[in-house]
């Protein structure tokens, strides 16, 4: 080979892997995007009513397949057993009992309350602001109705949706009760509100379409922001009682009506990851779906189930707090089961970890970032979870091991018992919290004493703000 030869084909090789390199340039800048965020929030719903979670007829293929492509989380948690702190946890990163939004008297906020999350406190939405996300919750906010404490306060650009609970706001008949109108409901018991931002644009809300329409809103909201990175809360207001199924999925699910609405919820799910997939952001979004609480069992076959799981909504044993969780994102997502701890408190982490913008470092924050959890299936960070019912700690969940200070029936007649000698449970042998370990493990219970001790020397007195009326 002559010199020149040999020249020429040096400056060859060089040439192609300068375009080599120029053309993987873009799918370089891309992974370096800040990714989107959906957060798919359902309202009661059991630890065991998902396919993939045990249920063996309600069908949902799309909540299936997000849990086979992505993440499974069988030991993911909420911060209280009931809607508004729940959801205050979740916006906050942060027990509920921090920003006041938690009570032994009043459980949750109603459409006569007076208080609401706190202009103070910021939230999932306020904290991805500053990192230039555009932000929208469409369904159930629940966290204040009255302006200082709505959604458009607290960080979020576009709401659409119901302001609290779906059986709130009742114009019932007289002679029809509670309990039977939310469990055989019809159009003019409940007169909640829709609204788009701070407007009523519907009132009463005409729930027999409004997980559809909110599906709607959803996909419109994606195929409108695929050129800036957005977090998008879609807070289903169902299956809470009263359930109302469109028309296309009433009827449609062996499981009765209570299967209806989760099938439908699944449909949504579906319409959500085609439309990432049609405007070309699946590679690059984030989807979590997850529970604020675990089914309303007094309601019978029109509430849900916890599967193995004992308990339910209102409660501190497992199936008042542990949700089905499955995170998704072919190009963020490292697929696998996650049997490690995790919260919706550890959401707000997370997030900003994701997208690259800090935590406010002047306040508490309970939340851990799971972010190398979900995109490399690394150990979670998180080991301990706190079970409040109200004001008070009720449990301690220790790695495997949990601790019940105190008992109490959810909604059925009966005050706290607090256990001279905690329950103690091994979660992972016991996930039914049968078996009560403690006389063989009375070093466990001293350490979680000890854990107990500690967190409650970090609880600082503030405002209650459920108990403003």
């Amino acid at each position: 080979m002559t010199s020149q030869l040999f020249y020429h084909r040096i400056l060859l090789l060089s040439f192609l892997f300068a375009i080599a390199c120029s053309c993987s340039q873009p799918s370089q800048e891309k992974t370096q995007q800040k990714p989107n965020i959906i957060l798919i929030f359902a309202d009661d719903m059991g630890y065991g009513d998902v396919g993939v979670f045990g249920h063996p007829t309600i069908k949902t293929p799309n909540l299936d397949r997000l849990a086979f492509e992505g993440q499974k989380w069988t030991n993911f948690y909420v911060a209280a057993p009931v809607c508004t702190p729940s959801r205050a946890g979740l916006m906050t990163g942060r027990l509920p009992i921090r920003s006041g939004m938690c009570s032994n008297r009043r459980r949750v906020l109603f459409p006569e309350s007076k208080g609401g999350l706190p202009e103070s406190e910021i939230t999932i939405a306020t904290a991805l602001k500053k990192a230039d996300y555009s932000t929208a919750i469409i369904g159930k906010w629940h966290l204040g109705h009255l302006q200082p404490f709505d959604p458009n306060s607290h960080g979020f650009d576009y709401y659409f949706g119901i302001p609290y609970s779906n059986d709130m706001d009742q114009t019932l008949p007289e002679g029809v009760a509670y309990m039977k109108a939310c469990s055989n409901p019809k159009d003019g018991y409940f007169n909640v509100p829709l609204k788009r931002n701070r407007e009523t644009i519907e009132q009463p809300a005409n729930q027999n379409t409004i997980t559809k329409r909110y599906t709607e809103e959803a996909v419109k909201y994606i195929k409108e922001h695929t050129e800036q990175p957005f977090f998008l809360y879609l807070a289903h207001s169902m299956p809470h009682v009263p359930l109302f199924p469109s028309a296309d999925f009433k009827g449609k699910s062996l499981r009765g009506i209570y299967g209806d609405v989760i099938q439908e919820i699944d449909w949504s799910v579906g319409e959500i990851i085609d439309a990432l997939q049609k405007n070309g952001l699946d590679d690059n979004t984030l989807v979590v779906f997850t529970s604020d609480n675990g089914p309303w069992l007094i309601f019978n076959e029109k509430g849900g189930s916890a599967g193995l799981l004992k308990g339910g909504k209102g409660g501190t044993y497992e199936g008042g707090m542990r949700e089905p969780t499955v995170m998704w994102g072919p190009g963020l997502v490292e697929p696998g089961v996650v049997t490690d701890l995790g919260t919706t408190m550890d959401l707000l982490p997370t997030f900003c970890s994701l997208a690259g913008t800090e935590l406010p470092s002047d306040r508490v924050i309970d939340g851990f970032d799971l972010s190398k959890t979900i995109t490399l299936n690394e150990k979670s960070p998180r080991d301990v979870v706190f079970y409040y019912r109200g004001e008070r700690v009720f449990a301690i969940r220790k790695g495997a091991y949990k601790a019940h200070f105190i008992t109490q029936p959810a909604y059925t007649p009966g005050g706290p018992i607090e256990n001279e000698t905690p329950e103690l449970y091994n979660l992972n042998v016991d996930p039914s919290e049968k078996y009560n370990i403690a006389e063989q493990h009375p070093d466990v219970i001293t350490e979680i004493e000890e854990i107990l001790y500690n967190h409650l020397q970090t609880i600082v007195p503030v405002e209650n703000q459920l108990e403003k009326y």
